[in-house]
C-alpha cells in the first residue's frame, strides 16, 4: 500500500486515535505502525478477532492490561546471570498480575459456551503466581524491603532498631546535661553522613569531644559527633551494610527465580500485548459504533449508511455507495461544498480500514474488496518548492496512477483535470477516465464539467451520481444519490442570493442550445426524483399500515384459535369423564352379576343398586336438558334496553353491562369486567332490581346518578406516566363513578415500572369499603402492569 494515499486519505489520523486507547508502549508502537493488509485470511482473521473483542467488551467491560510493561533488557540480563533492580521485579510482578486479571477475564462463565479466536490467546497466558506472590511478599515499594523478605534481613533490622535506640540513649542523656545543653545550637539528634551527631555552637567546640562531620552555611553550627557515640555509629554503619548485602541477595533470589520461567514471562507479554492491541481496535470501534464488514475477492464494494470516521458522529450524513456489481466506475457531480469530496474519502478510507483489521462505522450487510492497493489524487497538489501549478501537481500525480494502478487497485480522484481550461480539461478527463474503464479499474471521481456527465450516462459500466443541495436553503443535504447526474445550481444559487434576472437571463444566453438541453433535462430528472421519493414513502407508509393490520387481524385469530382449542379440550374432558363414570357403572354391574351368578342374590339388594343407577342417570340426563334449555331458551328476553344496563348472559353465566343497543339481527357489545363481547339479546336476562332502567332503581337520586354515569364511565382507567398523587385522586373519583354506576369490576392500568405507583394503587384500594377484592392481571390481562378490582 502506498504512504501517500495514507496520508491523503488521513489514516495516520485514524492509527493515532487507536493509539490512545492502548496501555502498553510497545501496543501504541504497534497501533501507529498499523497498514493495511492485502490477504484476505489475514484480514479475515484481524477482524473476527476484533469483533470477538468487541462482543467480550460488551458483556464484560472493556480489558485492563494497564501493567504491561517492555522487562526485555531486564530479562536479558537475567539470561546472563546478571540481576534485576527492585522496579524491574515490580514491573514483572504487575506483569504477571495483569496476565492474572486478563486470564481471569477470558475465563468461560460456563462450560457450555462456545469458545471464540480469543480463547486460544487467553488460555495461553501462565499468571506465574508462585512466582508473583514470592515477589509481593519480598518487595512492598521501590524504597522498601519486606522484613520478612529473608531471617537474616530480619535479624539484621532488629540489630538496627537496637543500635539506633542505644545511641538515641545515650545522646538524650548527653542533652539532659545542663553542661552539653549551654553549647549546643538546638536540643536535636541530627544525621549527618548516615551517622547520629548534635548541632554544636562554633565557639563551643572544644568543649564536646567528638568527629565534626559538618557546619552550617553561616558556620556557626558544627554538627559534632560525640566520642561516646562514635563505636555505636561504627556499629550502625557496618549493620547498614549488611542490609544492603542482604537486599542484594534477596534480589539475586528472586532473579534467579524468575530466570527459570524466562520463556513463560516472553510469550505473557507478547500475549498481553497482542490482546492489547485487538482490544483498542474493539475499544475504538465500539466508540464510533463500528461494525465487521464481509470482504470479497470480486472488486465489489456496497457500503451502506457510511460514515466517515473522523467527522462528528452527531452531525454526519451516513450515505449508501457501491461500486463493481452494475458498474466499474462512478462520476459524482453537484455544486461545491456538497460532499463529493467527503463521499470519495469515505469509501477510500472505510477501505483502508477494513483491510487493517478495523470495523468500519457503517450499517449491517456492508461489504468491501481486497485492493491491492489505493490511489487518490485529491486536494490541492500545488508545489511551490517544485514550481508546480496546481494542474501540472495533479497531472503528475496522475500520471503515477496511470503507470501503477492496475485490476486489482482502486482509483479515486477528485474534481478529475481542473485547473486548466474547461475544454481541453473535460476532454482529457474523459480519455482518462475511458482507459481506466477499459482496464476494468473500479475508478471513483467528482466533476463540475458536463462532458464527463455526459460520458457517464451514454457509456455503459459506467455511473452518475450526485450530492443532493437544497436551492431554497442553498445548503447541501449530503446525501449521495446514484443515477441521477447533478446540477451546478449556479443559476440558481445565484438568483437565491439575489444576482437580478436580467443578468441571470443574459448568462442563459450564452450557453449552447445543447448544454441547456442538458440542464433542463436534469431538472426534469431532479423533479421526477423528488416525486418518486415521495410516493414512495407514502407507498411505505401504507405497507407498514397494511403490515400493522395483518398482525392485528393475525392476533385475533390466534386468540380465537385457542379459545376454540380450549373450548374443545374441556369437551373432551367432559366426554372422557363421562366415559368413565359410565365405565365405572357397567363394571359395578358385571361384579354385581358374577356376585349373585354364584350367591343366592338378595332381591332389595338388587332393586336399590338399580335405583342407584337409574337415579344417577336421571340426575346427568335433568343436567343436560337444564344446559340446553338453558341455552336454547330464555323466557326472559329483555324487550327494551339501554345503554348501561345491567344483564346477565346466559352462555357465558356471567353479568355485564349494555355498551350498545342491539342491531338489526339484536346483537349487542356488552361488558363483563375487562371483557368486551358481541352477544345476541337472545342470550340475555335483564338484572331487575339493579338496572338502572328500572322503576325501583330511577326511584332515587341516586339511581338517576347512577344511570347517567353507566352510559359514561369506562370499565378501565390508564394511570401511566402520573405521579402517585396525581394518580391517586383520578382512580379515588374513578372508583367513585364506576361504583355509582354499578360496575362490577374495573381494570387499573398503572405499568410495571419501579413498583411505587402498583403499590400506592393497591394501598388505596385496601382502604375503600366498596372494594371486595383486587388482584393483579393474569396472562392475557395485563400481567403485574393491571390490577383488577372487584366491587361488593
Amino acid at each position: 500500500m502506498n504512504q501517500k494515499v495514507l496520508r491523503t486519505l488521513e489514516y495516520n489520523k485514524i492509527v493515532e486515535r487507536l493509539a490512545e486507547y492502548a496501555f502498553g508502549a510497545d501496543t501504541k508502537e504497534r497501533c501507529l505502525s498499523l497498514l493495511p493488509s492485502t490477504s484476505l485470511s489475514e484480514i479475515t482473521n484481524a477482524q473476527q478477532q476484533t469483533k470477538d473483542a468487541m462482543n467480550r467488551s460488551l458483556k464484560k467491560g472493556r480489558l485492563d492490561c494497564s501493567g504491561i510493561k517492555p522487562l526485555s533488557s531486564a530479562i536479558r540480563r537475567v539470561e546472563i546471570g546478571g540481576t534485576m533492580n527492585i522496579e524491574e521485579l515490580l514491573g514483572l510482578c504487575k506483569l504477571l498480575e495483569t496476565a492474572r486479571r486478563v486470564k481471569a477475564y477470558g475465563r468461560k462463565e460456563r462450560e457450555d459456551i462456545p469458545s471464540d479466536s480469543l480463547s486460544e490467546l487467553f488460555d495461553g497466558l501462565e499468571p506465574l503466581s508462585p512466582l508473583c506472590d514470592e515477589i509481593r511478599r519480598c518487595i512492598i515499594s521501590v524504597d522498601e524491603i519486606s522484613d520478612d523478605a529473608s531471617s537474616n534481613l530480619k535479624s539484621i533490622r532488629r540489630s538496627i532498631r537496637s543500635t539506633g535506640d542505644r545511641i538515641h540513649a545515650q545522646l538524650n542523656q548527653m542533652l539532659n546535661n545542663q553542661n552539653v545543653r549551654n553549647c549546643l545550637q538546638d536540643f536535636v539528634i541530627t544525621m549527618r553522613n548516615g551517622r547520629y551527631c548534635l548541632p554544636v555552637k562554633a565557639e563551643a567546640k572544644s568543649q564536646i569531644t567528638g568527629m565534626v562531620h559538618d557546619q552550617s552555611s553561616s558556620g556557626s553550627t558544627l554538627f559534632i559527633e560525640p566520642m561516646a557515640v562514635v563505636n555505636l555509629n561504627n556499629e550502625l554503619k557496618e549493620l547498614s551494610i549488611k542490609e544492603q548485602d542482604e537486599i542484594a541477595v534477596i534480589l539475586a533470589t528472586l532473579s534467579a527465580k524468575a530466570g527459570e520461567y524466562i520463556p513463560a514471562i516472553e510469550t505473557d507479554y507478547q500475549i498481553l500485548t497482542e490482546l492489547d492491541f485487538i482490544f483498542a481496535k474493539a475499544a475504538y470501534a465500539l466508540e464510533y459504533n463500528g461494525i465487521t464488514p464481509h470482504f470479497n475477492t470480486e472488486r465489489k464494494i456496497r457500503i451502506l449508511k457510511g460514515r466517515h470516521p473522523l467527522l462528528d458522529a452527531k452531525k454526519v450524513v451516513p450515505i449508501d455507495i457501491s461500486l463493481g456489481s452494475d458498474f466499474d466506475q462512478l462520476v459524482i457531480t453537484g455544486p461545491n461544498t456538497g460532499g463529493k469530496t467527503v463521499s470519495l474519502k469515505t469509501v477510500g478510507l472505510l477501505s483502508l480500514m477494513g483491510q487493517a483489521g478495523l470495523p468500519i462505522p457503517s450499517g449491517d450487510r456492508s461489504e468491501l474488496a481486497v485492493f491491492d492497493d489505493i490511489f487518490a489524487d485529491i486536494g490541492d497538489e500545488q508545489s511551490i518548492e517544485q514550481n508546480l501549478s496546481t494542474f501540472s501537481s495533479h497531472m503528475t500525480n496522475i500520471i503515477h496512477i496511470l503507470k501503477e494502478a492496475n485490476e486489482h487497485s482502486l482509483v479515486l480522484f477528485d474534481e478529475l483535470c481542473a485547473g486548466t481550461d474547461p475544454t481541453e480539461g473535460a476532454a482529457l478527463a474523459v480519455s482518462i477516465l475511458s482507459y481506466f474503464h477499459s482496464r476494468g479499474i473500479r475508478t471513483m471521481a467528482t466533476t463540475h464539467y458536463s462532458e464527463i456527465k455526459i460520458y457517464a450516462l451514454t457509456t455503459s459500466g459506467i455511473e452518475n451520481a450526485c450530492c443532493e443541495f437544497d436551492v431554497e436553503t442553498l445548503s447541501p443535504t449530503y446525501r449521495l444519490l446514484i443515477g441521477i447526474p447533478g446540477k451546478s445550481n449556479a443559476f440558481a444559487i445565484s438568483k437565491k442570493l439575489g444576482l437580478s434576472d436580467t443578468l441571470i437571463e443574459d448568462a442563459r444566453t450564452r450557453i449552447s442550445s445543447n448544454e441547456q438541453n442538458f440542464e433542463d433535462l436534469l431538472s426534469d430528472l431532479e423533479a421526477s426524483r423528488i416525486t418518486i421519493e415521495k410516493e414512495q414513502a407514502e407507498i411505505n407508509r401504507y405497507k407498514s399500515e397494511i403490515a400493522a393490520l395483518k398482525q392485528q387481524l393475525k392476533n385475533k385469530q390466534e386468540k380465537l384459535d385457542e379459545s376454540r382449542d380450549a373450548i374443545l379440550r374441556k369437551a373432551k374432558e367432559e366426554a372422557n369423564q363421562i366415559l368413565q363414570e359410565a365405565k365405572d357403572t357397567a363394571d359395578e354391574a358385571i361384579r354385581n352379576f358374577n356376585k349373585y351368578g354364584t350367591t343366592r342374590p338378595s332381591i332389595q339388594e338388587m332393586e336399590k343398586q338399580r335405583t342407584n343407577i337409574r337415579e344417577k342417570m336421571a340426575a346427568n340426563e335433568k343436567k343436560s336438558s337444564k344446559e340446553k334449555d338453558t341455552a336454547i331458551y330464555n323466557p326472559k328476553v329483555p324487550k327494551k334496553l339501554r345503554i348501561g344496563d345491567s344483564v346477565k348472559v346466559l352462555s357465558m353465566n356471567l353479568t355485564g353491562t349494555v355498551h350498545s343497543l342491539p342491531n338489526a339481527k339484536g346483537d349487542l357489545f356488552v361488558q363483563m369486567g375487562i371483557l368486551r363481547s358481541q352477544v345476541n339479546i337472545k342470550d340475555l336476562v335483564l338484572i331487575e332490581d339493579a338496572a338502572p332502567g328500572s322503576k325501583k332503581y330511577a326511584k332515587t337520586g341516586a339511581g338517576k346518578l347512577k344511570m347517567s354515569k353507566s352510559a359514561s364511565v369506562s370499565t378501565e382507567i390508564n394511570l401511566i406516566g402520573k405521579t402517585v398523587d396525581e394518580a391517586i385522586a383520578l382512580l379515588d373519583k374513578y372508583l367513585d363513578d364506576a361504583y355509582l354506576a354499578h360496575l362490577p369490576s374495573v381494570r387499573i392500568v398503572h405499568g410495571k415500572g419501579t413498583g411505587a405507583l402498583r403499590s400506592a394503587v393497591q394501598s388505596h384500594l385496601k382502604r375503600q369499603s366498596y372494594i371486595k377484592s383486587f388482584h393483579l392481571g393474569e396472562f392475557g390481562e395485563g400481567d403485574a402492569g393491571v390490577t383488577i378490582a372487584e366491587f361488593k
